[in-house]
């Protein structure tokens, strides 16, 4: 009777110790909490500035930290991994500079690079790829900060410091980090993203502007955030084109599908997935969402990748203004070697004045 209440009293003690252990990281974790503003503008680091042409190209890819390549799962979406291993984070980073290297186009917009992140081995993925595009003009917006993040237990997450890292061979005349509305309730809310949108101007020379917008709106939601993030940009971009008359070009990661786009388009298997959401069909009239309906974006990540298996979708793609028009669009199939998302590619040009 003895041995068993000491080994009861023992696990009572390695209870409160665990107990106060949690306490003491949320407590710190909501102290140190990341507040960004509503609006804050940013530094823009590089010299180029090139003349914009007539014709002009985009990239947007989320690179997924260079931590979810083709043979990672994620324990947020039923896997467990948190952090690759250091040989898979340098292999996925030396692609995606590589590919963006002999790739170049005239602004690339990119989700989830990191600064300063535990899962990264602490390497700064702004300024890699930035040596690797060369002659760019580099911003970056924070959307990820914390000191410490607990999850998964078995392998803590650690400190994280990433965001969206928007590069172009134009000098933008202002950059600002708009925060987007809502957050997850505390205590969760200290351990997710900030999410933001990064946006651009470029003075165009009939005195009207081209805004270019980097976007990476809500996950694991369940609709409630993006629908309050959508409502805002939606108003903000209407702004831009109806009252400014000013060009308008989104990019990125909408954790969502476009307009009568069906999610299960790429469907392996005879069950639907049935959580990703789509954007209203009338959400923006007269808008045009661009994205290559035969390439998949972004994959599921509860298991490394498996070409017969595995889900896959459409959530990146761009939105562009009535006076902006499409060129050229694709998507660029990797087989998700380097990062859960793929690239797409566009090509744009700026519809003349009309005349009044």
């Amino acid at each position: 009777m003895k041995a068993i209440l000491k080994i009861f009293k023992a696990l009572l003690v390695v209870a409160l110790l665990v107990g106060m252990l949690l306490v003491g990281l949320i407590l710190h974790a909501t102290y140190t909490n990341y507040k960004p503003a509503d609006s804050e503008p940013l530094q823009t680091q590089g010299t180029a500035n090139d003349t914009i042409p007539n014709e002009f190209s985009f990239l947007i890819w989320n690179v997924g930290y260079c931590g979810l390549g083709k043979e990672s799962d994620f324990f947020y979406d039923g896997g467990k991994r948190s952090i690759p291993t250091r040989e898979w984070s340098a292999k996925n980073l030396a692609g995606v500079t590589d590919y963006l290297a002999k790739n170049k186009t005239d602004f690339v917009l990119l989700q989830e690079v990191d600064r300063n992140s535990r899962r990264s081995y602490f390497t700064d993925q702004v300024s890699a790829i930035s040596s690797a595009l060369g002659n760019y003009n580099t911003t970056f917006a924070t959307n990820y900060k914390v000191s410490f993040v607990p999850m998964p237990f078995s392998s803590p997450m650690g400190k994280v410091l990433s965001g969206l890292a928007s590069y172009s061979r134009f000098k933008p005349s202002q950059s600002t980090r708009y925060q987007l509305p809502g957050s997850f309730e505390w205590p969760k809310s200290v351990y997710f993203l900030d999410r933001c949108i990064l946006l651009q101007r470029y003075p165009m020379p009939n005195g009207k502007d081209l805004v270019v917008i980097n976007t990476h709106h809500s996950a694991y939601d369940g609709g409630k955030l993006k629908e309050s993030e959508m409502a805002f940009v939606r108003q903000l971009y209407l702004d831009e084109y109806d009252k400014k008359g000013n060009y308008v070009i989104v990019g990125g990661d909408w954790n969502q599908s476009p307009p009568k786009f069906d999610p299960n388009t790429f469907l392996k298997s005879g069950k639907k997935h049935g959580e990703t959401s789509v954007i209203p069909h009338d959400f923006l009239p007269g808008w045009m969402w661009i994205y290559d309906p035969a390439i998949p974006t972004n994959r599921e990540v509860s298991t490394p990748y498996n070409p017969n298996t595995t889900y896959t979708t459409v959530i990146d793609f761009y939105l562009i203004s009535p006076n902006v028009e499409l060129v050229k669009v694709n998507g660029v199939p990797m087989g998700f070697e380097f990062s859960d998302h793929q690239p797409l590619y566009m090509k744009v040009k700026l519809r003349p004045e009309e005349k009044k």
